[in-house]
């Protein structure tokens, strides 16, 4: 590179890279590098590279040259911060692009990359202050708007979140992922015609933007629209964040024709609630003339056994040999299900006798009064459980109503919370034998009523055909529509469901009512 200089060299070089000719870059910035070891820019440069390119181990050690060369450089603090967090270290990358901030406190750049790191640790109230800064420093910031509107709304600043989403895209209109958010933020406050609306603006824009496919699916089954939502739903599998993955199996996707004798592998997708809804239509599928296989959790083996239709149940790999398959949550789409056409013939789950008997002993000491099973929380590692589990404190004023024992039917880390028991009330906690969902659903059986946040208990007590009182937050899960207090995938459940977001007051004051008329029934009787 001898007939021309350094300088051209980066300025060549710089085209390359902002043209996305990655190879063609790299190969420039290493032979300025050959001749100057210590030119602090192209080591920079390469750094960035490298790191677009997966190595951000190299990316780090490079620019942490160049900044050993260039520590005053404000900028090169920020590529070392996104460096950082690209290998996985999202604290210190929240130092790098701090000491950027001590060098330039008026760099956008480096508050809007602050922000990002933030709310990557969940600490969304500092990733808020960040982003309001870049748009201090530069207004039209369009990154800083919108991922501003995604912390607004993971911190319940919900009509926050859709001004400044709609702000967003007056900057830049026709983009596809803000009309995503802002659908997002129109449903979290239960406006599904506009978020409908937003989302298919944002299908307009971008086609194959799974994502807004998958939103627009999940309202138009809530509004009932299950024909064209079923289809929709499909588009799950090419979300990338999407929880369950497709499975790469050789044999054909079921299309819901006659299976002629043909073995069907069904398997378990998403949650544990999931499976226990969806399994209802084993019956059907076997009505098709197949031979029904089900994949599921082992926790969910005992009962899936005593579903009809179900000729062998299976927790792991290898598979057994089978013809055609379906996802469980696929099912309503193969059997072209509508409102009206639910299958909702409960129960469609049994319990073993013994095992029922043995559950009968252990609660025996309650006859008399009225048995209630509760459960207060989901799984934390659902992206929406702030949104529908509550602590088991907010249940005191049931403790209230007399002539009720309570039974704990909370499993995981929010189980240890029943530890301090509202004064007044009687709370039996037998979840230490709870081995699996068939001893769940025994314990069940034995309950007048059960009381559940939007959880797989609940879905278990509605296939058992018990009465389910189910808490729903303000912004509810496709599967119970909208405006009803009614289920038609359980007869047998009530929904009680938030007036306003986040508000769990009210809606456990409705649920004290309701038991206190129970309870005033029960001694009449």
């Amino acid at each position: 590179m001898p007939e021309i200089s350094i300088e051209q060299a980066i300025a060549i070089a710089t085209q390359h890279h902002e043209a996305g000719r990655l190879a063609e870059a790299e190969n420039l910035y290493r032979q300025i590098l050959a001749r100057n070891p210590n030119h602090d820019d192209a080591l920079r440069l390469l750094g960035i590279i490298m790191m677009q390119k997966g190595h951000a181990d190299q990316a780090v050690d490079l620019i942490r040259r160049a900044i050993a060369i260039n520590p005053a450089a404000a900028q090169y603090h920020v590529n070392l911060g996104n460096a950082l967090k690209a290998a996985g270290n999202i604290d210190a990358g929240i130092d790098a692009y701090r000491e950027a901030l001590r060098l330039q406190p008026d760099y956008p750049q480096a508050h809007y990359n602050r922000g990002v790191a933030l709310a990557d640790k969940g600490l969304f109230t500092d990733a808020i202050e960040a982003y309001r800064r870049a748009l201090e420093l530069k207004p039209a910031y369009w990154q800083a708007m919108v991922n501003l509107g995604v912390a607004l709304a993971e911190t319940g600043q919900t009509d926050e979140a859709i001004a400044i989403y709609c702000a967003a895209l007056r900057v830049k209109p026709g983009d596809a992922d803000a009309y995503t958010n802002l659908g997002n933020a129109l449903r979290g406050r239960n406006r599904p015609d506009e978020a409908i609306a937003a989302y298919e603006q944002a299908i307009r824009f971008k086609p194959e933007l799974a994502e807004a496919h998958w939103n627009l699916a999940t309202l138009l089954l809530i509004r009932g629209d299950f024909e064209r939502g079923q289809k929709e739903f499909e588009w799950r599998w090419r979300w990338k964040d999407f929880p369950t993955r497709p499975r790469p199996f050789a044999q054909p996707l079921w299309d819901g024709g006659e299976l002629n004798g043909r073995t069907i592998l069904l398997w378990h997708e998403q949650g544990l609630g999931d499976t226990i809804q969806f399994i209802r239509y084993a019956p059907l599928v076997a009505g098709r003339g197949g031979r029904v296989i089900v994949q599921c959790p082992p926790e969910l083996a005992r009962l899936m056994k005593s579903v009809a239709g179900i000729a062998q149940v299976v927790t792991g790999e290898p598979l057994p040999p089978f013809d055609v398959h379906c996802p469980m949550m696929s099912l309503p789409l193969a059997i072209a299900t509508r409102v009206e056409s639910i299958p909702a013939n409960l129960p469609y789950l049994s319990i073993d006798p013994i095992l029922k008997k043995q559950w009968r002993k252990k609660i025996s000491l309650c006859t008399g009064r009225i048995k209630v099973g509760l459960v207060w929380a989901g799984s934390s590692t659902n992206r929406k459980d702030a949104l529908r589990s509550i602590s088991f404190s907010q249940f005191a004023p049931l403790a209230k109503i007399p002539n009720v024992t309570f039974f704990s039917l909370q499993k995981g880390n929010a189980a240890g919370q029943c530890a301090n028991v509202p004064s007044g009330m009687e709370l039996i906690d037998l979840t230490g034998e709870l081995h699996d969902f068939a001893d769940t659903a025994a314990l069940v059986s034995h309950l007048d009523l059960v009381i559940a946040v939007d959880t797989a208990v609940a879905h278990l007590a509605g296939a058992l055909g018990k009465q389910v009182w189910t808490l729903i937050p303000f912004g509810p899960d496709w599967r119970w529509l909208l405006d009803r207090e009614d289920s038609p995938w359980y007869p047998t459940m009530r929904l009680f469901r938030q007036s306003k977001a986040r508000d769990w007051d009210d809606v456990i004051e409705r649920v004290g009512e309701a038991m206190k008329i129970c309870a005033t029934q029960r001694n009449e009787s």
